[in-house]
Order: structure tokens, then sequence, then C-alpha cells
């Protein structure tokens, strides 16, 4: 990453990994081929790399007083071309103006220009990483593949105590024909996997050796090493040099998330680090890129709000195939019969952002009555624009009342409609998701979560929706 972030270093970080999870033999039995063992985590049909990447920050952020000084998003799966992806994320995170928000996208090694230029400038810096993996069906991508984000704040210690910081790294860069996805295309294209082996082997070996003599340190100072990419052979071929050190690479219960998966597989070592532990961070993608990171005092008081084992223990694993295949857009089913939605229009999104975005409400200054969405006239005592801003995204909430549409339009119906009442105050109609329609009941605890409400005429309509809160 570069001697400019010397002194500098992780003070925030948080993972995303839906709730849904894909039974790999499902595939098998549908299809007669393909699958395998293990899950594959799944986003859901009212999810993408924007939504997963806010759900990310907020798990980064949630509990303390950082303002990201910039927000820089990367994916290999944006869900607009020419328009920033990261504004969005910027806007759910009710960041200031000031903030500066930007796409460093295209390919899973662009994760690596968000994480150094996080690191690299000065105050905190949001690096945000997300990944939608799809392959064609039956394939090897398919199965192996995952979704999911994860979230680093990059600051000194005048910002937030350093959880984890760089010691020294190398990178080594080749061109060669790996893999390979047109704009447009809804799966990648995969060379013969010898020649991929054959081609990264000496990258990374050449890199690890450059990287541990940056840092000063040998292979035998290390505590933890961790080798991720989406050349799978490459990978397991690479691991034997790691011995007892290598931990696991999540495949087996998420699935390889792309773009997101070597921040994925840190923020899981992190969750469960002690101080002074040195980690050895080995992504290959184009060449090989490798990091040396030693924890420090700090994360000995430092609890996640959401740890990566916990989210993968969350999951679950009831989705069919047939449905995967309709999120992904790979089978078109009837929908239900009710009018298409239309697109949302750009100047009311515009005059509503704090709303719309960022879940703002507006509370009485008098009565400390709580409006949703926000009011200038207050319904307890009339008072006209005496307002202050509230943000209830972060404020759980109780389910008061619910209902089961068959009807609503929707990639995944039923649609649960419920009015939940949030703790302190404040009513309001949300639709649920991540939920099973059988198992909703009056008095439930939810939590919410931002989600793309449907797409139409290329615009994707985001808002916030309710999820059951996590046990």
């Amino acid at each position: 990453m570069g001697d400019g972030i010397m002194g500098r270093g992780i003070i925030a970080y948080g993972a995303y990994v839906p709730y849904w999870r894909l039974d790999r033999s499902k595939i098998t039995a549908v299809m007669g081929s393909g699958g395998g063992r293990g899950h594959r985590a799944v986003a859901s049909y009212d999810e993408d790399t924007t939504t997963m990447g806010v759900e990310a920050a907020r798990n980064a952020l949630r509990g303390s007083e950082l303002v990201p000084d910039s927000v820089l998003f990367s994916t290999a799966n944006p869900a607009y071309m020419d328009k920033t992806n990261a504004a969005a994320i910027h806007a759910a995170l009710d960041l200031p103006q000031s903030s500066w928000a930007v796409d460093v996208g295209g390919a899973p090694r662009s994760s690596e220009a968000a994480w150094a230029l996080a690191a690299a400038n000065r105050g905190a810096n949001l690096a945000v990483a997300s990944d939608l993996r799809t392959g064609r069906p039956t394939s090897g991508d398919e199965a192996s593949g995952g979704d999911g984000a994860a979230a680093y704040v990059f600051g000194d210690d005048s910002v937030s105590p350093v959880l984890c910081e760089w010691l020294g790294g190398a990178v080594a860069t080749a061109e060669f024909t790996d893999r390979y996805r047109q704009p447009g295309d809804a799966f990648s294209r995969i060379w013969e996997e010898r020649f991929g082996e054959q081609v990264y082997l000496p990258l990374a070996n050449d890199a690890i050796e450059r990287a541990l003599g940056d840092a000063n340190v040998s292979l035998d100072d290390i505590d933890k090493i961790a080798i991720v990419g989406l050349h799978a052979r490459a990978v397991r071929s690479l691991s034997r040099v790691a011995g007892d050190k290598l931990v696991t690479d999540l495949t087996g219960e998420v699935g390889n998330t792309g773009t997101a998966h070597p921040a994925i597989v840190l923020a899981s070592i992190l969750d469960e680090a002690d101080p002074n532990e040195t980690v050895l961070l080995v992504h290959l993608a184009d060449g090989a890129t490798v990091d040396v990171l030693r924890t420090t005092d700090a994360i000995a008081d430092h609890t996640p709000f959401a740890s990566v084992r916990s989210q993968i223990d969350r999951g679950n694993d009831a989705l069919d195939y047939n449905k995967y295949l309709t999120w992904r857009g790979f089978l078109d089913r009837e929908p239900p019969r009710r009018p298409d939605p239309q697109r949302p229009g750009a100047p009311p999104a515009f005059r509503s952002e704090d709303w719309k975005y960022a879940f703002v409400g507006s509370r009485d200054r008098s009565s400390g009555a709580i409006h949703m969405p926000p009011m200038r006239v207050s319904m307890e005592g009339g008072a006209v624009d005496d307002m202050e801003r509230i943000r209830m995204a972060d404020i759980p909430a109780t389910i008061a009342t619910f209902t089961v549409d068959r009807l609503a339009f929707s990639l995944s119906p039923p649609v649960v409609a419920v009015v939940i009442d949030y703790d302190g105050g404040g009513r309001f109609q949300a639709e649920m998701t991540d939920v099973d329609p059988d198992e909703v009941r009056i008095g439930d605890r939810v939590e919410m979560t931002f989600r793309r409400l449907y797409s139409a005429e290329g615009i994707h309509n985001y808002f916030w929706k309710a999820r059951p809160a996590a046990s």
C-alpha cells in the first residue's frame, strides 16, 4: 500500500453477510450437475452491491462518533454505470455534503486501490468493498461464488484508537487472461485453470518474499495467514506455504465474494484477534498483493457490532434453487397481477434525500412527537417549523400489526407489510424482508435495513425496510 500509510491504520471495520444461503447440493438436485458441498451466501432479491455496502458500513460505524471524510467504494458488479454508486452509500450514512464519495471499481483487485487511498489520505476515510457473484447455471462460479461486503475506516490515533496497523507489503502485477467479463455480461468467462495456476504461483511467492522483507519479519513471525482469490486452484496450491497458520477463507460457508473477499476474511480474523498478532494477507487477482498487518492493544477493547461468525450462523439455508435463479435474473417467472412499478422521479427523490436515503424523521421540540416522514406541523400541539432532525435507521422497533399481501408486485412474493413502533416514539409502515411470512408475529422485534424496493426503467428505488432483529 505504500509508505504513505505509516502511523495510520484500521480504526473501525465491519462486514455484511446476507441472510440467505443456497445449499450447493440443491443445484445438483435440480439440474443434475454442478453444485457441491457447503453453502454460498446469497443477496436477497432486494439487495445489490450498493445496499450490501451500506450495511457493512453501518456495522463498521455503529456505536462510534466517527464521521468519515470520504467514501471509497469498490465492486466488480456495480448497480449503476456512468453514475457514482458511492453517492448512495454516502447519503444512506447521512454524511455531510463536504465528504468525498467516489467509486474505485471494475475488477476484484480494485478493492486494494480503495484501501490504499483510504489509508493514505488524511482524516478518517471509509473504504467499502462489495460484490455479488453470479455464474452460468451449473458452473463452478455459480456454486463457489458468494455475496457480501466489508467496510474499513482508516485513520490515526488522533481520530480513534488504531486497531490494526500496516507493517509492510508488496505487489506483483502481470497481464494475462484469467477471468474476464465484458460490460453487460451476466457472468465471467474463465481460462483453463492450469494456466492460471502456473502464472499466479511465481507472482505470489515473489510478492510474499518482498512483503516479508518490507515488514522486516520472517514467515516464522507470522501468527495467521490468509490466502484468498477467485482462482481456487492457485489459492489451494499457495496455501501449502502457510502450514498450520492458514485461516479459513470461508468459501465453504459463504462462498468467494470476489472484490469483498479479502476484507471479509480479514474482518473474521480481527473479530477474534488478540493484541499484537501478525497477519499475512495474500490476495490473488491479476497478480498478487501481500500485506503484513499487526493488531494493537486497542483490539482487546473492541467488540464488533455484528461479527462475521454471528452473521454466518444466523443464515437461513431454506432458499430453493429456482428462487435463487429468479432473484439473479436467470429465470423469468410470471409476476403478480398488479401494474408494473413506475420509475421514481429524480426531483422529488432529491428533495427528500434526508428521508429517502438517510431515514431522517422530525421531532417536535416542544412535545417530543416524532414524525415519519418528517413534517413541518406537529401532530401533537400543532407547532409549526419547530422540528429537529432525528435519524431512525439505527433505532429498533416492535411490530404493532402486519398484513401479508399476495398480489403486490415483488420478485419474491408475498409482500409482508408491517406497522412498527420505534423505541422512544415514532410509528411507521414498512415492508419486511429476510423473513418467512408464516413466522411474523405482533410483538416481534425488528431493525431497519437499506434495500432496493424495485428497479424501473433503469432507476433503482432505494429505501429502508424492516427485518427481524438479530437475537
